[in-house]
């Protein structure tokens, strides 16, 4: 892991400053007053003077770092800039260079997998598209732990897989919902699950989620169980409320869902089907979130 923070410090810093201390010491500054124009030592000033400071070529050939530094070292060198204005005026360039442009594509090049979230976004910002996915996963990825670490969670796996998914706010697609690529498998008494939580994996759930959703339930996340009669009984027992839906009819779920008045129903809700031709029975355990439907899950757990 490594911050955008580290690339400031290590890749553009070094570069701006140098080409500064350059510029300074062209408008006849000597070393000293380079050093005490930058708040550097006279010894920094020396490396970057003998080129013994590693210098990043995108830095150097950026138009606007140039002009920054001809800016700069204008107003240093005369005194019409003070040493605060500067700082602010190279802050200013950096926070616009951290936003999708030169240190995002270098941030990109030292922490490869941010380029998976549709290019480089504002990582800093509160409400970015990455901070809100990233939040979603990682809530997959307890809910995971949880289910995987508790006794007999195997036995509750359908023989078409099991599946727990988590949606962003405003999902809209199954490429918003997150859940486990190749789904959770009983493999000798034991839940697998094969990778991490990723986007866009989940087909068969996610789009359960989704009708749901589509139905008026407010709910964030959704797992399928296998079906049995008392499975669905003991949920019921414990507070949750179970709906019954046609397997074979188009949009089951949501048409179940919107009979039953979704408003009404608890926060964590269990949809179930009963089977059909060719159609292996189904219980989904729907709530606000991955979390909550792990609770859910846990009371049938419970010795």
């Amino acid at each position: 892991m490594r911050f955008v923070e580290e690339v400031v410090v290590e890749e553009f810093l070094p570069t701006f400053r140098s080409m500064l201390a350059e510029a300074l010491r062209d408008r006849g500054l000597t070393q000293h007053e380079v050093a005490e124009a930058l708040g550097i030592s006279q010894s920094a000033v020396s490396k970057y003077a003998h080129g013994e400071v590693s210098r990043r070529d995108e830095v150097l050939d950026d138009d606007r770092v140039r002009e920054l530094v001809e800016e700069v070292a204008a107003g240093l060198a005369t005194g019409e800039m003070t040493r605060v204005q500067a700082l602010v005026e190279a802050e200013v360039l950096i926070r616009r260079l951290e936003e999708g442009d030169l240190l995002a594509r270098l941030h990109e090049e030292a922490m490869p997998e941010l380029a998976a979230h549709d290019g480089y976004v504002r990582i800093h910002d509160p409400d970015s598209d990455l901070r809100r996915s990233e939040a979603v996963r990682a809530s997959v990825r307890r809910a995971l732990r949880r289910l995987t670490n508790a006794s007999g969670f195997a036995g509750l796996i359908p023989n078409v897989g099991s599946n727990l998914v988590a949606c962003l706010p405003d999902a809209a697609a199954v490429d918003d919902v997150a859940g486990v690529p190749g789904r959770i498998f009983d493999v000798k008494g034991r839940a697998t699950v094969p990778g991490e939580p990723e986007f866009g994996v989940s087909e068969h759930v996610a789009s359960a989620l989704l009708s749901a959703r589509t139905a008026g339930l407010d709910a964030r996340a959704a797992i399928n169980l296998r079906y049995d009669a008392d499975l669905v009984a003991d949920l019921d027992a414990a507070g949750y409320d179970t709906v019954e839906f046609d397997a074979e009819a188009d949009d089951g779920i949501a048409a179940a869902l919107a009979a039953a008045d979704p408003g009404s129903l608890t926060p964590t809700v269990v949809c179930y089907q009963t089977g059909g031709y060719g159609i292996e029975p189904i219980t989904y355990v729907l709530g606000p979130d991955a979390d909550a439907v792990a609770t859910a899950v846990g009371e049938l757990l419970r010795d």
